[in-house]
């Protein structure tokens, strides 16, 4: 099949295919049902998605059955095995094994499918150097040693961008990856050990609010930036990328903005409406200061995000109160 290199073929072709089967990997994580949500909206009418017991990613024979028996026509592999710093520690065999597997199986079995016009593969922006420069440019990849703490996963991920890269080169497959920065939205993750910063803050308000505590104490001083983009806006991104974009690199999404770990939890401390004392413990470490993806390449293809970080965390916390927080 050859390079696809110089090949627009698949270019805004997909928003206008809305009949055709599109394999949605994942769609009950964070990432999937926004792009399930999103898909629908689009009129998208013939979306295949299937639970983990309908369908383990990981076993290769089922992956191919699924492929030949149903014959889609884009792919969208948001499926993965995620988890925070102590999950990734406690289970670095799980979470290289699983990735490693699904992508592999999902990807290979696009390419003997024969039916597969185009497939996009999301992967994190741990992928990146633990001192990568700011704001993290594609060109990063591979220029030096991981963050330690996950790089279980992030070894997977790049592993996915250069499979379909290989994928690409040798067969012809329009495959394309994306990499999200810092995401939040409706379905993040509130558990109390591994969740990430923005969910984390929100419960811990959220409980010294139910609970009347004074003071809700902060790791660090709250200094260093961080990036976040809602999950909608990375569904946006997505769909904007199967319809616009085919190329060889990985493309970065983020919203292009900072905020500091402080700013971020006065606006979750007045979101969640908690009357009491925010307290910095600056005994405990801040982490990287700065953590920004540099967003320019999808920028300049004319993709903006659209949701406000306030109005993002308004709708999070309502999702949070009505979904995962314990009825008083």
């Amino acid at each position: 099949m050859g390079t696809l290199d110089s090949d627009s073929s698949s270019i805004g072709s997909f928003v206008s295919d809305k009949s055709a089967k599109v394999f949605l990997a994942g769609h009950r994580g964070l990432v999937g049902s926004a792009i399930h949500r999103r898909l629908i909206s689009l009129g998208f009418s013939n979306l295949l998605v299937r639970s983990h017991a309908e369908l383990d990613l990981t076993r290769q024979s089922a992956v191919e059955a699924f492929f030949a028996a149903e014959q889609p026509r884009y792919v969208i592999l948001a499926a993965a095995k995620v988890g925070g710093i102590h999950a990734n520690s406690t289970f670095p065999a799980d979470f290289i094994a699983a990735n490693l597997q699904i992508q592999t199986n999902v990807i290979d079995a696009a390419l003997k499918s024969g039916s597969v016009k185009k497939l996009l593969f999301l992967g994190s922006s741990c992928i990146y150097p633990k001192l990568a420069p700011q704001p993290i440019p594609e060109s990063a990849l591979l220029s030096g040693p991981l963050e330690p703490t996950n790089e279980w996963y992030a070894v997977a991920k790049i592993a996915g961008i250069k499979m379909c890269q290989a994928y690409r080169i040798q067969h012809g497959l329009d495959a394309i990856s994306a990499m999200p920065t810092n995401l939040y939205g409706p379905q993040d993750n509130f558990h109390p050990e591994n969740s990430h910063v923005l969910p984390a803050l929100i419960r811990r308000f959220h409980e010294a609010k139910v609970s009347g505590a004074k003071e809700v104490v902060v790791w660090g001083t709250g200094s260093p930036l961080r990036e976040f983009l809602h999950v909608d806006d990375l569904a946006d991104g997505v769909i904007f990328l199967m319809d616009k974009y085919s190329g060889l690199e990985h493309v970065n999404v983020g919203s292009g903005s900072e905020v500091t770990i402080k700013e971020l939890a006065e606006m979750v401390k007045e979101v969640v409406g908690f009357q009491g004392q925010l307290v910095w413990d600056s005994t405990k470490p801040d982490g990287t200061p700065r953590k920004l993806m540099d967003s320019s390449k999808i920028a300049t293809m004319g993709w903006t995000p659209k949701v406000p970080l306030k109005d993002g965390l308004v709708e999070t916390y309502k999702w949070y109160v009505e979904n995962v927080a314990k009825p008083q």
